[in-house]
């Protein structure tokens, strides 16, 4: 059984500082794809009239905030259930590589996500107990995710879980406790965004593809193999820009929406290291499928304001 010991900071003049340590801990590069959905979300609000700062920036908050807790919990329990080895193809995990040890990166989880939850607070205050409710079930899934009796990611559920709260969730909660309201439009532009953010969880486990079958990881890429998992990241990154043209086309968005269009040279080049390369390769193709999230979630703001 694996054991992880925190690294003494001074042991070695190389070592990374504590600050340091939990920057890698909280994987900012993921940061973006949590921020887009609130992006998306917030600029439909601001078409129809109804932005409203302070839940808005409260929203941004919890997505980073769940991302966050997600991450170190994904990294813990990982430790914790020998997923994680010194053979890994993605970056460095702190608790497998002993930079901090499974009681820090526990406590950092539990503040993290006690913050994500006094947010909330606050939001229910604005829209009501129902923002309670999600946003349980949404810290209780970020631990889940990895953690727990039945870890969502180690058994094909993790698309599922990215798509609903990183994706649906998201986009349509940030929208909800701006406007009070919601609508098929919302729904279906968080279809589109929460497809890219999926396709970031699918990069991932084709990148671990054979990692994750040794240790019994039983993702979908597990299941279904590297062939198929292309075509799943390939659907999922076509979808969003057939999906907005459509709504453009049929008049329920206004046609500055296909400013989200200037991002697919970006979406087309990590879809080519996606077909193209294996194992470490598709560390560059995942930051490039967060970048399109972001880049396209901006962009379809940017086609609100002006729109409007």
């Amino acid at each position: 059984m694996h054991v992880s010991t925190p690294v003494a900071p001074d042991s070695n003049p190389e070592s990374p500082s504590t600050l340091q340590r939990w920057w890698l801990a909280i994987r900012p590069k993921t940061l973006p794809a949590a921020a887009a959905g609130v992006i998306v979300g917030t600029a439909l609000a601001w078409r129809n009239g109804g932005f409203s700062l302070g839940p808005a920036l409260a929203a941004l908050g919890v997505a980073l905030l769940l991302q966050i807790g997600s991450n170190l919990a994904n990294d813990v329990y990982d430790d914790e259930r020998g997923a994680d080895t010194t053979d890994r193809l993605g970056p460095v995990r702190v608790t497998q590589s002993g930079l901090l040890s499974r009681d820090q990166v526990k406590r950092g989880m539990k503040i993290v996500l006690a913050l994500a939850f006094a947010i909330g607070i606050y939001l229910t205050f604005v829209r009501g107990v129902m923002v309670l409710v999600i946003g349980v079930a949404a810290i209780v899934a970020a631990v889940a995710y990895t953690g727990g009796p039945y870890p969502l990611g180690h058994h094909g559920l993790g698309e599922v879980f990215v798509f609903l709260f990183f994706g649906l969730t998201s986009v349509v909660g940030t929208y909800w406790v701006q406007t009070g309201t919601t609508s098929v439009l919302a729904w279906l532009v968080a279809t589109a965004i929460g497809a890219i953010i999926t396709a970031i969880i699918v990069v991932n486990n084709l990148r671990d593809i054979e990692q994750d079958r040794a240790a019994n990881k039983r993702t979908v890429a597990v299941r279904i193999g590297a062939r198929a998992t292309k075509f799943e990241y390939g659907t999922l990154m076509t979808l969003p820009y057939a999906l907005l043209t459509i709504l453009v086309v049929m008049h329920a968005l206004p046609l500055a929406a296909l400013l989200t269009w200037l991002s697919l040279p970006l979406a087309l080049r990590a879809t080519h290291r996606v077909f193209a390369q294996t194992g470490r390769s598709l560390n560059a193709a995942l930051a490039e499928t967060g970048q399109t999230a972001l880049v396209y979630s901006v962009l379809f703001a940017v086609g609100m304001v002006l729109a409007r």
